[in-house]
């Protein structure tokens, strides 16, 4: 068994072959990260048998010879948990696996035979895959690194006259009074900031996206911990800086501030520095329906979200040096997930749609020269698709089975290729309904949309 120094040394030999490729599967909560982790999984352990993978000219060829998880690189992790999810997904009726709790690490080792062959004929070699979950919540943190307290405080949004500002009542009702001067009452700062943390989770349960800290909403073993009882304050502004700073360490402003940035520093930064830093690819996971079929302030909302959070990461061109030591991400996909909840002639309005929800992040992209993708997929299929005929004319349609038990055959409406107007949302019939995942004899690969041309794009290359 080799010592964690003979892994390390392992790791950056096989980073320097360029045998090693470390992908982040990032995506807000809901968006399908456990979905997508357990089919890619899934796929690639039924490579070479009968997985359909006929946009990943490895598999096409017939020189992709399966994948198998081995020991992965940090034994304190918890391992994905594949094989529960798997038991969910072969259940009778199937059902969607549990949403993530906590980080969790995989490894998969992947044999191939490369397109060209060597001076001694045929050869396998190995292509080690790195890939971790956490919860989507925490990744709403990543922006806060590019703020101080007083900034947080005025980019928070629950305010107004929207479904998102009444669901902080209590919490606005809490904080009307408060003087940043005034000492400290710890029961009240942790009774407030709990009221704080309630409407963010109503917020989540509601739709909205762009919440934080993210922490609040799962917080772990950090419940209860004082690292937890903050929160904005309204009605500071920049002008008063310099009067804010000025305040004794036992006033509402100075604890409130120096508890952020306790968050920032031993929350916020470990979780970034320890995963997010270390990643070459990346693909950004986006439930679009969702939030189109939530309405126009959680769309805009889930828009402001991406947007802040692709700032958050570094891409960038690897030469050999970055990939051995500084680590860059050098290949992107966006994927609108959940592409079997509309129909087939829908796809391409789905990717347009996504492309102009991250316009602005996908043209600082394109400028850097980073290569970037963006796709609609299904990592496991719920929906089968039909044709109806109505008066002798044919139409498209979707078969599946809900939550509740409940076949269903239906239109769920046009989805727009472009940003939706207002009369859009007055006017839609759009109609996203959740199904089961569709059922399928045990030991068979899981059915899916474009997973295999997901899997190209991310690591295609490394398998020529």
């Amino acid at each position: 068994m080799r010592t964690p120094l003979t892994r390390e040394l392992h790791d950056l030999l096989e980073r320097g072959r360029d045998r090693q490729l470390r992908l982040a599967v990032t995506g807000l909560s809901r968006s399908g990260k456990t979905a997508f982790l357990t089919s890619l999984v899934n796929q690639l352990r039924h490579a070479g048998l009968e997985a359909r993978l006929d946009l990943l000219p490895a598999a096409r060829e017939g020189r992709l010879l399966g994948a198998r998880r081995i020991q992965q690189q940090d034994l304190g992790v918890p391992r994905f948990p594949y094989d529960q999810a798997m038991l969910a997904l072969d259940d009778q009726p199937p059902r969607w696996p549990e949403a993530t709790r906590g980080i969790s690490e995989l490894r998969l080792a992947i044999r191939y035979r490369p397109a060209r062959r060597g001076l001694l004929g045929v050869e396998t070699r190995q292509l080690t895959l790195d890939l971790f979950d956490y919860p989507g919540e925490w990744l709403l943190d990543l922006p806060l690194l590019d703020h101080d307290y007083l900034s947080w405080s005025r980019a928070q949004r629950h305010d107004g006259d929207g479904e998102r500002a009444a669901l902080f009542t209590d919490w606005h009702r809490a904080v009307a009074d408060l003087d940043p001067a005034e000492e400290v009452d710890e029961a009240r700062l942790a009774e407030i900031a709990e009221q704080y943390a309630k409407g963010l989770r109503a917020a989540r349960e509601a739709g909205f996206a762009d919440l934080q800290p993210g922490r609040f909403l799962l917080p772990g073993e950090l419940e209860g911990a004082p690292v937890l009882q903050f929160f904005p304050l309204p009605g500071i502004a920049e002008a008063d800086r310099g009067e804010l700073a000025a305040l004794p360490a036992e006033s509402l402003y100075a604890t409130l501030a120096r508890r952020f940035r306790h968050y920032q520093q031993h929350i916020v930064k470990p979780f970034y520095r320890e995963h997010f830093r270390r990643f070459d690819r990346q693909i950004v996971l986006v439930d679009v329906l969702g939030a189109l079929n939530a309405g126009p302030e959680r769309f805009e909302d889930l828009s402001r979200a991406l947007s802040n959070l692709m700032q958050s990461f570094d891409y960038g061109r690897r030469s050999l040096l970055t990939r051995l030591f500084a680590p860059r991400i050098d290949r992107l996909a966006i994927a609108a997930t959940k592409a079997d909840h509309v129909t087939p002639e829908q796809h391409g309005r789905l990717v347009a749609l996504l492309e102009a929800l991250l316009a602005d992040p996908l043209k600082d992209l394109r400028f850097a020269d980073v290569p970037v993708r963006a796709l609609s997929l299904a990592a496991i299929r719920a929906t089968q698709s039909r044709e109806v005929n109505q008066q002798g004319r044919r139409s498209p349609a979707l078969q599946g089975t809900t939550l509740a038990g409940e076949s269903l055959l239906m239109f769920p409406g046009e989805v727009p290729d472009r940003l939706p107007a207002a009369d859009f949302w007055s006017r839609q019939g759009f109609d996203f309904t959740a199904f089961r995942p569709l059922p399928r004899d045990k030991g068979t690969p899981l059915p899916h949309i474009r997973m295999d041309a997901a899997l190209d794009w991310l690591i295609g290359d490394k398998l020529s």
